[in-house]
């Protein structure tokens, strides 16, 4: 009996790295959504939305800037902040600047929402992320990540205001 030829694709190291990575792109997100779906009725995605609002300038940004952010396109976003604006957590403005763009604001109900959902979510990312790796390992994990997300579509990769009081700008490699 003859042993049946290896499949072409990833092999060794390569596909140990992969499959370590692809396990954690599944349940990653899951624990996450879990959470914040348990404690907040939220979806990662949704909290993740009303955090960047909560962050920006006047707590507003255009939502084809808010979908940048997500890395969503506009349908998808449109529909999660449909879904936010039906709680009352967000509102949608004509930008007054320009009135081919849609503003997505955060209300002071949506504010409420973020404080309060937050702390078990961070504590959560805590434990799963921080609490696992060395500051060094985390650090590394950030320039992977980093690297990993710009290769798929180049597109930069959304940072937190800095302490100096910067928007949400994207540091330089």
């Amino acid at each position: 009996m003859s042993t049946p030829p290896e499949p072409a694709g990833l092999r060794g190291e390569d596909l140990e790295v992969w499959a370590s990575l692809a396990t954690l792109l599944e349940r990653l997100p899951a624990a996450l959504d879990a959470q914040l779906q348990r404690d907040s009725g939220l979806t990662h995605f949704e909290h993740g939305v009303l955090y960047a609002l909560d962050t920006a300038p006047d707590r507003t940004l255009r939502m084809s800037t808010l979908a940048g952010y997500a890395s969503s396109t506009l349908s998808r976003l449109s529909r999660a902040v449909t879904r936010l604006e039906k709680k009352g957590w967000v509102r949608r403005e004509v930008d007054p600047t320009d009135g081919r763009f849609t503003l997505a604001v955060l209300t002071a109900d949506g504010h409420d929402k973020v404080v309060a959902s937050s702390p078990a979510h961070d504590a959560l990312v805590q434990r799963l992320v921080f609490d696992t790796l060395t500051p060094a390992q985390a650090r590394q994990l950030g320039v992977i990540a980093r690297r990993l997300a710009e290769a798929v579509d180049g597109a930069p990769v959304w940072s937190p205001p800095s302490a100096e009081g910067d928007d949400h700008s994207v540091p330089s490699r």
